[in-house]
């Protein structure tokens, strides 16, 4: 039996190959997620489900094999309107992928979802942290301008790759270095 929560909402989740399971499944507009024999609230049983790249997911084991589902998928599915057919992602707005509550998530195109990403509390912090680094890199804040210069320079006469060898980096370092993605503070 579950617990009842007056605001939440609970809808079966359809999928291919529910009707061979023994038990059916439902997800909540809160973000949890149960299995039940017929009625969710009466015999259903919470699942806490597994965890994968940090998402809360449900393991089905199917005839044909086995089927995972992204819970945070299948909720906002259910409870969230799709704006168009380009939005195929759902992003947690606040960045917490274990919040899964109907309220929390949005559909989001490719784009959105890379913006949204960058505004990430781990990323800024991750950035912070690379910006600060100082032991075991390669390069430094004076050879990187002298780079910078000699990549946007029109008189410029080594390739990228010459430039990779001179420097001891990768051209994708270099490419990186170009685009602000590393080193993105130095002028």
């Amino acid at each position: 039996m579950i617990k009842k929560i007056p605001v939440e909402k609970w809808n079966p989740l359809q999928f291919i190959g529910h009707k061979v399971l023994r038990k059916k499944y439902a997800v909540s507009s809160l973000g949890r997620a149960a299995s039940y024999t017929e009625d969710v609230i009466k015999d259903g049983k919470l699942l806490n489900g597994s965890l994968t790249s940090g998402y809360r997911t449900l393991n089905l084991h199917l005839e044909k094999g086995n089927g995972t589902i992204y819970l945070h998928r299948e909720i906002a599915k259910l409870f969230c309107k799709k704006p168009s057919p380009k939005h195929k992602y759902v992003i947690h707005i606040n960045h917490k992928k274990e919040d899964n509550h109907y309220k929390n998530l949005k559909w989001a195109t490719l784009e959105e979802v890379g913006s949204h990403q960058q505004s990430s509390p781990q990323k800024i912090a991750y950035k912070k942290r690379q910006a600060d680094k100082t032991e075991g890199l390669k390069l430094n804040a004076i050879i990187v301008k002298a780079i910078k210069e000699a990549i946007n320079s029109p008189k410029r006469k080594l390739t990228y790759k010459l430039m990779a060898a001179k420097y001891g980096v990768s051209e994708m370092t270099l490419y990186r270095i170009k685009s602000g993605e590393n080193w993105g503070g130095i002028k």
